[in-house]
């Protein structure tokens, strides 16, 4: 079966979405599939960058090809990706299958004239946000909120399945209103990160001297970083040689986080190390970390929450999405309400102060809910949808 993935975004594009997609891919090649990929030539969306000339806009796979097509956007907060070209090309290559990510883009209206035309089924994967967590301010929600009011409707129902990864997830879009294809709950896969290249490298790489509490995710709006700043507070003053350290790209938040770091009198205790590429690196990084801390207004799934327990790290996170789904309450994590900077800074200082509770929270996730999460059980879910709406 030839099967097109399409999204906005690919590898070497960072994010969630865009791993998925090539996790997928990779293991869809190994069982046979022949997979082809649409995707854009972006690097990043907020703020606006295009991947260098020296990253192919067509390239080869082991399972299959990558098409990197042009892309515009309308400016400013009406920001919507266009990918140019795509039914052409999906009239050239004439997948048997389309499988289309996140739900609202430009992709997803093309797969269904696609299918319109041709017979083609698409199958969706929401990775669905609710219009109060998504970047862009108000005229952006303004607009989102249109799209579920008005056109969301025809658009979604003529998927053959809809794929979340959560039952919240599922939860939201029923809230819409809307008609929905049947449903599959397909949970994220885990990517093993690589082995610290040696204990402690990354402390020595960006010279943090004492213990300290990681934040990993992109410095954007949704991420709850002034209120984990709020909570951080009493913590640095009561140990002074504790550090706060936020790995993570700039999504537009860098500026308001200094100067409330600085009204804080944080100083030294606030590191913002930007995006690590590393990902020996960051494994060492979330090894060595007392805690990660994911304080979102909202996450779908909070990846990263796995990559830390993988390391055999506690987890503090906001009781939000899908993250109760698989981080329990005192078992696996602490997690708290979003934006409540009390309950956020008494579960910082609860397992920043108690070893024995941090390592048999960290001891479970790594033993027990890790080993849940693989890209294999992704695919058997995958290939079972692909089976009931592909061609006999």
């Amino acid at each position: 079966m030839k099967v097109a993935q399409v999204s906005t975004r690919f590898p070497p594009g960072p994010g969630g979405v865009e791993r998925h997609v090539a996790e997928i891919s990779t293991r869809l090649g190994a069982r046979g599939y022949s997979v082809e990929v649409y995707t854009s030539e972006l690097y990043r969306e907020f703020p606006w960058e295009r991947l260098p000339p020296s990253v192919p806009r067509e390239e080869s796979r082991p399972f299959g090809r990558v098409h990197r097509l042009r892309v515009t956007s309308l400016p400013g907060p009406l920001h919507y990706p266009f990918l140019h070209g795509l039914p052409k090309a999906l009239a050239r290559d004439r997948p048997d299958l389309v499988h289309v990510h996140t739900y609202g883009t430009h992709q997803v209206a093309l797969a269904r004239r696609y299918g319109r035309r041709t017979g083609t089924p698409f199958v969706l994967t929401a990775h669905f946000h609710p219009i109060w967590s998504i970047e862009g301010g108000w005229l952006r929600h303004r607009i989102r909120g249109f799209y579920d009011r008005h056109l969301a409707g025809s658009i979604v129902r003529a998927a053959a399945r809809i794929i979340v990864q959560t039952h919240e997830e599922e939860r939201l879009l029923r809230v819409l209103g809307i008609e929905l294809p049947p449903v599959r709950i397909i949970p994220p896969g885990y990517s093993p990160l690589p082995a610290p290249p040696t204990p402690g490298a990354f402390r020595t790489r960006y010279s943090i001297p004492g213990p300290y509490l990681l934040f990993v995710g992109r410095l954007a709006s949704n991420k709850g970083l002034l209120p984990l700043l709020e909570a951080f507070a009493p913590l640095a003053r009561k140990h002074p040689e504790a550090t706060l350290v936020l790995v993570g790209a700039d999504g537009g938040m860098r500026p308001a986080v200094e100067t409330r770091g600085a009204a804080l009198g944080l100083g030294a205790q606030l590191r913002l190390l930007g995006h690590v590429d590393d990902d020996g690196l960051l494994a060492d990084a979330y090894r060595d970390a007392r805690l990660t801390v994911l304080p979102s207004e909202y996450e779908a799934f909070g990846l990263v929450l796995l990559e830390s327990l993988a390391q055999g790290t506690p987890v503090v996170a906001s009781r939000v999405g899908g993250i109760p789904e698989f981080i329990e309450d005192g078992r696996v994590g602490l997690l708290c309400p979003p934006g409540e900077v009390p309950a956020l800074a008494e579960a910082i200082a609860r397992l920043w102060e108690d070893e024995s509770l941090a390592r048999r929270l960290g001891t479970y996730g790594r033993e027990q809910v890790v080993p849940r999460y693989t890209w294999d059980r992704v695919v058997d879910g995958l290939e079972q949808v692909y089976r009931e709406v592909g061609p006999g």
